[in-house]
């Protein structure tokens, strides 16, 4: 059903932006009919005629062609209008062709690809005043503007979703950071000019030029009071975006996810945060969870099965954070951070009805321990670890169709892949890829065994599995001695020359169950005594009849600060819920819902000019640009929410054709309306020669940015 549902959303995608051009094409040949040019053809979509039909002949499956052929012996452009006249034939074929994108006009006397088209005929594009042929070849550009601004219109007669212009996450050093923004903050106004979405955010950041800073009006709430302030941000180029940026994420909401795609992860998400492991409440005729539903749990305060999951956890909502209420993720991202690990208490609210108090686990913020060298055909270059030590590799869910079901479990931990030893993740991925298309040896943890098993690697290099770091168990990967870009920095436990799959038993003598253990122990020691110099760790080694063996771990002021910059946040991260949203409607009114469509039109064509602008100046990379197949499957994504959003989707894909349709490029109309232009001033069309090469470069451009964003389109889809 997925796969049908996504089809048919492909679908509606393709048959929309053939709708656009085709607007595109119906401008330019209503105004060719109204500046009396003899229009021989207008087809809608590309290749094979489908369909036709012609006045005097009627609907014709394929071309009308062979028709005219049979009776005259003469293609119909050949015929002149006393003819047509004579055999009652009307000038203008109509067509549906085979692939929906794109369109077409044909006009006597014009050819974008060949100048020499011209015919001496007075009803020829070529013969008709300068000021009328300019309004054909602006009527296409004029009729995507309107449609945008009509569409526009609709969504928001209707009302569309986006995300709300509050910061959820500030990234360390970046300018945000080093501005003073803090997560929580709502920001209302850059330079002057009203944010009403985090999109908004997003593109007055991009847009921002070098070196510049952006006059931010921020609504930030302090207890129960709020209060506006002014900071100044200069945004600045990421490598990660390509573009300019000042380093924020948006925030969440307090409900969870209801996306169909995240429910199968959010199931065993919730399972780890502490959702089902908490004592039932004394509310009579109720379950675990306050919730008026029957065999929702199974024993024990185990995790619900599927089917009641789905009914009644799918978009739960967050109501309270440590006795306060709770209106955005934020809440309980500040909880964890005085939590010092230990639970959050928070109560919710379910599909079902009802409500109950959980608490949900918190879990570390852990070091991020980097490569000298960035691995080959890797796309992340570090790890997640503490000290120079990482998790070895958990199988977090193994689907149905993946080639590795039924060999691989969920919550197989790697403890060999081929011929490495405790691999990290990393080294299980290159690992992996390495054997693309055969077998792979991989010995694995599973209920406290070590089970040898083979799967087949797909063509792809993938297992089709998710994975993820087991913190759940205090082993090892295969430690780092270095970190950090070259020549890079010797780790804290390098000295000690831990092999890999070695035991963490305890640490200063505490107990250590898993690496949550490890991380508040050693936080906790940092906490309790900041000129701590060294700690105490007990470890077992991986080889048979082991004994544990005690040495000290030496710390040195670089690594004592690192380690009390890390804290805890919650085991429910920000993505498995909703974002937090604004709606942008016209409440009804028609009249606003039109003033809201020229403004949102406006807004995207300056919007798209900007960002050509700032491709020039290179402060948006060429790896931002999205081809056909990128709008595609994003456009794809879209329709999953919903018409609204798939008409302003498109409604913002027809304002880009407009502008880029009327750049100064040859073989785009606004090529066509320079060398009106040219000919306006010097009296005469420049020579077919000029305008073969120029038509020749204007391919070659058009090629070559088509062939670079395909590119861009399909690694995207692939990574």
């Amino acid at each position: 059903m997925e796969i049908l549902g996504t089809g048919a959303n492909i679908l509606l995608v393709l048959l929309g932006f053939g709708i656009l051009v085709a607007i595109h094409e119906f401008g330019h040949f209503a105004a060719a009919k109204w500046a009396g040019v003899r229009v021989d053809g207008f087809a809608v979509g590309m290749g094979p005629v489908i369909l036709a039909y012609r006045q005097g002949i009627g609907i014709r499956f394929g071309s009308t062609e062979p028709t005219i052929h049979a009776r005259t012996g003469k293609r119909a452009m050949q015929l002149t209008d006393s003819e047509l006249k004579n055999l009652q034939i009307g000038e203008t074929e109509y067509s549906l062709r085979a692939l929906p994108l794109g369109g077409f006009v044909r006009m006597l006397g014009q050819d974008d690809l060949d100048p020499t088209a011209a015919s001496v005929d007075p009803r020829s594009y070529n013969r008709t005043p300068i000021w009328k042929r300019m309004i054909i070849v602006s009527a296409g550009v004029t009729c995507n503007i309107f449609l945008a601004i009509a569409m526009f219109v609709v969504a928001f007669m209707i009302g569309v979703r986006f995300e709300a212009p509050i910061v959820g996450a500030v990234k360390p050093a970046d300018p945000a950071a080093n501005a003073g923004i803090q997560a929580g903050d709502r920001i209302i106004a850059i330079d002057g000019s009203p944010i009403s979405t985090f999109a908004d955010l997003q593109i007055a950041a991009a847009m921002g030029k070098p070196n510049e800073a952006l006059r931010m009006t921020i609504e930030r709430t302090a207890g129960s009071q709020a209060q506006t302030i002014q900071l100044n941000v200069t945004p600045k180029h990421s490598e990660a975006a390509g573009m300019m940026s000042i380093g924020i994420a948006p925030a969440a909401s307090t409900r969870l996810t209801t996306d169909s795609q995240a429910i199968p992860f959010l199931y065993g998400v919730l399972n780890r945060a502490g959702f089902w492991n908490h004592a039932p409440d004394a509310m009579p005729g109720k379950n675990a969870w306050g919730i008026n539903a029957a065999n929702l749990s199974g024993p024990n305060g185990t995790a619900p099965d599927r089917e009641s999951f789905d009914k009644n956890f799918r978009g739960g909502t967050l109501l309270m954070v440590d006795g306060n209420p709770a209106t955005t993720y934020t809440a309980l991202d500040d909880a964890s951070l005085k939590s010092k690990g230990q639970p959050i208490a928070t109560r919710w609210s379910f599909v079902e009805g009802g409500e109950s108090d959980i608490a949900i686990n918190c879990v570390p913020v852990w070091q991020i321990l980097e490569y000298t060298e960035k691995p080959p055909q890797a796309f992340i270059d570090f790890e997640q670890g503490i000290f120079g030590l990482t998790p070895l590799v958990r199988i977090g869910r193994v689907p149905a169709t993946s080639g590795a079901n039924g060999i691989l479990m969920d919550d197989d931990v790697i403890l060999r892949a081929a011929d490495i030893a405790g691999p990290r993740q990393m080294e299980f991925r290159l690992a992996v890829q390495e054997h693309a298309g055969k077998q792979i040896n991989l010995r694995v943890l599973r209920k406290g065994q070590e089970i040898d098993c083979a799967p087949i690697v797909g063509r792809d290099g993938k297992l089709g599995v998710e994975i993820a770091n087991a913190w759940e168990t205090p082993i090892i990967a295969r430690p780092f001695a270095v970190v950090g870009p070259p020549p890079g920095v010797p780790t804290t436990v390098a000295a000690l020359d831990l092999m890999p799959l070695t035991r963490i038993n305890a640490i200063n003598g505490q107990t250590i169950g898993d690496w949550n253990d490890l991380f508040g122990v050693v936080r906790g020691a940092l906490s309790q005594n900041l000129g701590l110099s060294q700690l105490s760790i007990k470890t077992t080694p991986p080889t048979p009849n082991a004994a544990a063996e005690e040495r000290m771990i030496q710390l040195d002021s670089t690594t004592r600060n690192s380690l009390a910059t890390l804290r805890w946040r919650p085991a429910l991260s920000p993505e498995w819920f909703m974002p937090a949203d604004v709606v942008l409607s016209a409440g009804g009114n028609p009249l606003r819902a039109i003033a809201m469509g020229f403004t949102e039109t406006r807004k995207m064509v300056m919007m798209t000019y900007l960002t050509l602008d700032r491709l020039f100046r290179g402060t948006v990379g060429v790896s931002q640009l999205r081809g056909p197949v990128g709008i595609v499957h994003i456009g794809t994504r879209i329709a999953d929410r919903g018409m609204t959003y798939l008409i302003f989707f498109l409604a913002m894909i027809s304002v880009n054709l407009a502008v880029i349709n009327f750049l100064p490029i040859p073989i785009a109309d606004g090529g066509l309306m320079v060398f009106l232009i040219y000919e306006k001033l010097r009296g005469k069309p420049p020579s077919p020669s000029f305008q073969n090469g120029a038509m020749l470069a204007g391919l070659v451009l058009v090629g070559t940015l088509f062939a670079v964003t395909f590119y861009n389109d399909v690694m995207r889809l692939i990574t």
